[in-house]
């Protein structure tokens, strides 16, 4: 009883956030609405006792990923920030929503097609060792993840230096 309340609570948390991070005219308080949502779904990994799972989305995501947006969002001008208030028009109202029913007809048909909620409501009772998620997400073998995730921190160092470097440029002029 008290995880389906904790669950709750945190659903509350992750789709409040979510909606606000979009609904949200301020880019500082959309960034500080997404940490709450990464935070949320670290909620929703300690509360399924995956310990390591959510460890990482706490350092790699709520930490890393969210600190990278708020240092590119303080190092973006105010010049390039006053003039970027956006209208809203009908038309892209309507032409979003159609393509987010679309989008979310064909998720629906992909899984109903390919049974993919049967196979998992098969493996359900199945519940793979933390040992063995954790030795996939830092193992170097097949179907390992080390090497994407080492990627992505080569990428997201090459997007810091050249944010700096823009900044640099910026303080020339």
């Amino acid at each position: 009883m008290a995880n389906m309340i904790m669950f709750c609570i945190l659903a509350v948390l992750i789709l409040g956030s979510a909606v606000m991070c979009v609904v949200t005219t301020r880019i500082m308080r959309a960034a500080t609405f997404m940490l709450f949502v990464l935070l949320g779904v670290a909620g929703l990994y300690f509360l399924l006792d995956y310990t390591y799972l959510g460890a990482a989305q706490v350092a790699v995501y709520a930490g890393g990923v969210t600190m990278i947006y708020v240092f590119a969002i303080q190092l973006v001008s105010k010049r390039t920030l006053q003039g970027t208030i956006e209208r809203i028009k009908t038309s892209r109202m309507i032409w979003g929503g159609l393509l987010s029913v679309v989008s979310c007809a064909v998720v629906i048909l992909v899984l109903l097609k390919n049974k993919f909620m049967y196979n998992a409501m098969a493996v359900a009772d199945v519940e793979l060792p933390m040992k063995q998620i954790g030795n996939a997400m830092v193992g170097a073998d097949k179907y390992q993840y080390v090497l994407p995730f080492e990627f992505i921190s080569l990428f997201l160092l090459a997007c810091i230096i050249g944010g700096l470097v823009i900044s640099r440029k910026e303080e020339r002029e």
